[in-house]
């Protein structure tokens, strides 16, 4: 265990101090993800021919998820355009912009690399991606910014659905295709405001999660809920799914503390308050890998080899944990390549004008040190990081 700790710690390491020379890109990278030869990869190309859909070979299942208005989730899978439709939007020499709340993660990097791909194939030119580093403010700057290009299509997360509700509704009036990410801007309606929203299952993943948990502890135990202090339709799916289901399935395991993060970076300060109030907790669900990572942290500072960490999203550094054995088991994963490919898609519906679904989900993929490999496959459309690799073997 204290090697594969150690090899843990130097990759955060080595992160910290690439990321140290990014200025204020340092909160908004902070996976961590250990320099370049770490970070997840993902196969960026697109096929050159034949209709544009998500990956086939994804597994059929049931959806958990609702939208945000209570609509019920279409699957990604029933997306495609064709040839015809392809070579119809090339004509119109559209653009694009891509407005995150934050980059710098696997998951992040994936979403981008899929819609510039996807873009790319559909002859849609991307003219800015921007990053938001988790503040509102500058995501509403980001928009004034974008806006003054006149793209003809933005797909963006909001930071916060309130604050930034202005400025989306002003690139709609504007005449903006709007697609988002994950959640959607206070008071905009799917159809009128803006095209669609594609997300995973968060409700699912964050039922794989207390799953994993749950396998772990027997069926009893005491643990803490790491959940998003924010405004934030997606995470609050997965936080919700996570205690409910321990609630009617689980009763025996107790959520017995909770505490909220503002920023991906404060997941080592409220996972180490949570152990030193609760040092007999067994568990800690992390509402997604980055705060997960500081769980992770506060884990190996308290002494607690023997803690079960769960969480959604699978990035480079809690793969690691996963592969290696360590205090992360498993996690709620996301599809965030094919979920870009969708969003690319359904740009393309509102270009051409055809009738797109309000609520679009990737299934939830649970994920073990038993499935990593073949996980990771399917979540990045590439091989595991060798790193990964060598610690399942």
């Amino acid at each position: 265990m204290k090697k594969k700790s150690s090899l843990f710690m130097a990759m955060l390491l080595s992160g910290s101090l690439a990321l140290a020379g990014c200025g204020n890109q340092s909160s908004s990278a902070s996976s961590g993800n250990g320099g370049e030869q770490n970070k997840a990869k993902t196969a960026v190309e697109i096929p050159s021919s034949g209709p544009l859909t998500i990956n086939p070979n994804i597994a059929d299942k049931q959806i958990l998820d609702k939208g945000p208005y209570g609509e019920p989730a279409a699957s990604a899978k029933m997306l495609k355009l064709t040839e015809e439709d392809i070579a119809k939007i090339k004509k119109g020499n559209y653009t694009a912009a891509i407005v995150m709340h934050y980059t710098g993660t696997d998951y992040m990097t994936a979403q981008i690399d899929a819609l510039k791909a996807s873009f790319n194939r559909m002859g849609i030119k991307v003219i800015a991606v921007t990053d938001a580093q988790f503040k509102a403010e500058k995501e509403v700057s980001d928009i004034e910014t974008v806006l003054a290009k006149k793209p003809d299509v933005i797909v963006s997360v909001p930071v916060d659905p309130v604050s930034t509700a202005d400025a989306y509704m002003k690139a709609a009036k504007a005449g903006v295709k709007l697609v988002f990410m994950d959640g959607v801007a206070k008071g905009l309606k799917p159809g009128k405001d803006y095209i669609s929203i594609v997300s995973g299952d968060n409700y699912g993943n964050g039922v794989e999660a207390a799953e994993v948990m749950a396998k772990q502890l027997g069926g009893k135990g005491d643990v803490g809920v790491i959940f998003h202090d924010s405004d934030f339709f997606v995470t609050k799916q997965r936080t919700t799914a996570f205690e409910e289901t321990m609630k009617k399935k689980y009763p025996d395991i107790k959520i017995v503390a909770r505490g909220g993060i503002v920023s991906p970076n404060d997941g080592e300060k409220v996972a180490s308050a949570m152990l030193t109030r609760n040092p007999n907790l067994n568990g800690i669900f992390a509402v997604w890998d980055v705060p997960g990572e500081g769980a992770v942290s506060a884990a190996r500072t308290a002494g607690k080899d023997k803690l079960v960490i769960t969480t959604t999203d699978l990035g480079t550094n809690v793969g690691l944990e996963v592969a290696s054995g360590g205090v992360v088991k498993g996690l709620g994963a996301q599809l965030p390549f094919d979920q870009g490919i969708a969003e690319a898609i359904l740009a393309g519906y509102a270009l051409l004008g055809k009738e797109a679904p309000p609520y679009v989900t990737t299934p939830a993929l649970q994920v073990t040190k038993e499935n990593i490999l073949d996980s990771w496959k399917l979540v990045y459309r590439t091989d595991a990081p060798d790193i990964i690799k060598n610690a399942v073997k």
